[in-house]
């Protein structure tokens, strides 16, 4: 947040937007999206025959030229063209697709690294390059911020090459929680699938996911799915355990997934991105598993209110949303001034007012990330018919709702919401 009290750091926003010709995605980029590096989970890729596939790090994938030097000039155009932020006609109407946007997995088929003196040399030649341009970074935030956007551009373009082959190997995945960082995961009965949906029909990218998924026998014609849109700075990895007791206790599938950017997803974190993201999720969840829009159950945390107001404002059939620590929009979290307002990005406080299905709305009274404040503004722009009753949660924050004793009466009260939807 400190990033527009500090001068250099205001220099640094103007000359992105200035270099992304003027995109308030790029800005809004830099400020907003800070996926997990490294992320806290891996897909295990296993090929046809169920052997799993060596891994490929984004950076073995990075082209050398015949000195031994990272060779990026094509990779950044391809990279600048991919990253074409204003073109938002994808995003104007929304229908589902039918089924033939289903689940795509994706890997290649193994390379073999050999490690004679030249790519030795390369490597570490490419590795002091790298260490170059931290050290740039850390004295310029222009340097900074246009090398973290770069960066991401380039493994978006290169993720989306190996996705694509991937998908047409029929690969798939086993989901390797970071058991280190997280510790172990409450118990499920059901099936965790990971998966990966897509390409997306504007950047080819591919979106991974894990669906929580109830044994056959405690499904019904009205099984909810919950699809869920995390918080900034985490990724399904770092959700497991929430979702695992959700599915659990509220006897429903759950589908979570990661922003465009983020753990093994392709594509850039951007706005636009989100809403692209969130888009082709829901269709696969329609498509496949619950048949009907109203059995399904949106749910934003944090920066996920954003493109899960803009989803549920344009689905009207839609079963519920569930706004948890929401903002009224980016901006407003910054200032409530409206002189930055050509820079605003999810402007959920005009959207929610088109929401036309039941909205519970979940606010630490102690938030000092996202002031309490713009829980209550959401929830009297809600319409009155879809209004319910809000949980203000008297001694808890930004991200610690769900910790200790608090997960019971969190459990309780997010599965009464959902129980009323049937009503």
């Amino acid at each position: 947040m400190c990033c527009t009290c500090c001068p250099p750091a205001i220099s640094a926003l103007f000359y992105l937007w200035v270099r992304s010709g003027f995109s308030k995605g790029s800005v809004a980029g830099a400020l907003t999206f800070f996926p997990p590096d490294p992320p806290l989970y891996k897909f295990q890729r296993v090929d046809n025959n169920g052997n799993v596939i060596e891994e490929v790090d984004d950076e073995d994938n990075i082209k050398i030229n015949s000195d031994g030097v990272e060779n990026d000039e094509e990779e950044q155009k391809e990279a600048d063209d991919y990253d074409d932020d204003d073109d938002d006609s994808d995003l104007g109407v929304f229908e589902i697709d039918t089924p033939s946007s289903h689940q795509k997995n994706s890997n290649r088929n193994n390379t073999v690294k050999n490690h004679d003196e030249k790519e030795i040399r390369q490597r570490q030649q490419r590795e002091a390059q790298q260490q170059q341009q931290l050290e740039a970074a850390s004295q310029d935030p222009i340097v900074a911020m246009t090398e973290r956007t770069n960066k991401l551009r380039q493994r978006a373009k290169r993720r989306a090459r190996m996705d694509s082959e991937d998908a047409n190997n029929g690969v798939t995945y086993r989901f390797i929680p970071d058991l280190v960082m997280l510790g172990s995961l409450p118990s499920f009965n059901g099936t965790i699938h990971p998966m990966k949906i897509g390409p997306q029909k504007k950047t080819g990218a591919y979106i991974a996911a894990l669906l929580y998924k109830l044994p056959p026998n405690e499904c019904s014609a009205t099984t909810k799915t919950i699809l869920y849109s995390h918080g900034n700075a985490t990724d399904v990895g770092a959700m497991a355990g929430l979702q695992c007791l959700i599915a659990k206790n509220l006897k429903c599938h759950v589908l979570v997934y990661d922003y465009s950017g983020y753990g093994e997803s392709g594509g850039i974190p951007m706005e636009k991105n989100t809403y692209r993201d969130i888009k082709m999720v829901y269709e696969w969840v329609v498509n496949n598993l619950t048949k009907h829009e109203s059995n399904v159950v949106l749910y934003g945390q944090s920066v996920g209110s954003g493109p899960s107001c803009y989803l549920a404002s344009r689905r009207e059939n839609v079963g519920g949303l569930v706004l948890h620590s929401p903002f009224t929009s980016g901006m407003r979290v910054l200032t409530p001034s409206r002189a930055l307002a050509c820079l605003d990005i999810f402007p959920n406080i005009d959207r929610i007012k088109k929401v036309q299905c039941p909205v519970f709305i979940i606010h630490g009274k102690q938030d000092t990330e996202v002031s309490f404040q713009h829980g209550v503004a959401l929830q009297m722009a809600v319409r009155e018919d879809c209004r319910t009753d809000p949980w203000w949660v008297p001694d808890k924050g930004h991200n610690d709702i769900v910790d200790g004793p608090g997960i019971v009466e969190y459990i309780q009260r997010l599965n009464r919401f959902v129980r009323s939807l049937d009503d």
